[in-house]
């Protein structure tokens, strides 16, 4: 009897204080990653052309889609809150060309739209981005936005795109309109016209999108010009907040994200018009955006909540 060691009763308690969280934070987490609305999701997104190992001609791969989505929807529902409206109106099938204005000096905007379209939309849509040049030059994300989806932005990928019915995004602003300055929060910049000879050309309807929240994410204080030149891309912003090199310093701020659906959009003609005439058809699209942005600012109490 007296070899029997006795621990502490505290250290006992203490223990148990430790385990039992553990174990429920495991279980919530795994719960999360087995949720079955994601599942159900994935099963009525076409699959599309896979070859043996899981991948389209573009490099998307739904297997690291699905591995991502959990996140995604935490950040979605939970961090950013978001709110859409008019999700009725997205075509239930057939190709679609997505345009929204831009912003956010990070592309987390983009994140959040083609969320929408996948938890929103019924039934839901897999997202196709256009992503600028400098992006596919980048370590380790070029390889991961490729897996979900994102392709370089020139005109012949989101031609075969959209001529194989896929949802297919594109920001006219691009880098113009993610790096504005504060004073320049929800006033579109001039508009690309690209997109509107793919629409007319494709024969794709055009859902215009107005995107609320994404400018105050970051409080941007200076742009590092500089340095951009120096890495070849388009801004270097510097943040008031979440600026430390560390996980999670860039965490944007939780403000409350709002999408805003228009209805779809047809347009017919000549793709190869002059750009005057092209430009007026840009025109329309471009001041529906800008009307449902004036309109959703004018609804939004605050941009917390």
């Amino acid at each position: 009897m007296s070899n029997i060691i006795h621990r502490p009763r505290s250290t006992r308690r203490r223990s148990r204080i430790i385990d039992l969280p553990t174990e429920r934070i495991k279980a919530e987490f795994n719960a999360i990653l087995r949720d079955e609305e994601l599942d159900q999701r994935m099963s009525l997104i076409a699959k599309g052309n896979l070859n043996e190992f899981g991948f389209d001609p573009f490099g998307y791969n739904p297997e690291v889609v699905r591995r991502i989505l959990p996140f995604v929807k935490l950040i979605y529902r939970y961090y950013f809150r978001t709110e859409v409206f008019g999700a009725e109106r997205i075509p239930e099938s057939g190709r679609l060309l997505v345009i929204a204005n831009h912003s956010g000096q990070l592309p987390i905007d983009g994140m959040v739209l083609g969320a929408s379209l996948f938890f929103d939309s019924n039934p839901p849509r897999m997202v196709r981005s256009m992503v600028e040049r400098f992006v596919t030059k980048l370590p380790w994300v070029n390889t991961f936005f490729t897996r979900c989806g994102q392709i370089l932005g020139a005109p012949e990928n989101c031609e075969r795109l959209l001529e194989a019915n896929e949802t297919v995004l594109v920001f006219p602003e691009g880098a113009r309109g993610i790096s504005k300055p504060q004073s320049q929060s929800y006033r579109l910049t001039e508009f690309g016209y690209g997109f509107m000879r793919l629409a007319i050309k494709t024969q794709s309807p055009i859902i215009p999108v107005a995107i609320i929240g994404g400018e105050e994410q970051y409080i941007r204080i200076a742009n590092i010009k500089a340095l951009a030149r120096m890495l070849k891309i388009p801004a270097v912003p510097l943040f008031l907040f979440g600026t430390l090199p560390i996980p999670g310093g860039l965490l944007p701020l939780p403000t409350r994200y709002r999408i805003y659906f228009g209805e779809p959009l047809y347009f017919e003609g000549d793709p190869d018009e002059d750009d005057a005439t092209i430009g007026r058809k840009v025109k329309q699209v471009k001041s529906q955006i800008q009307h449902m942005l004036q309109y959703g600012l004018t609804e939004r109490k605050h941009i917390f909540w």
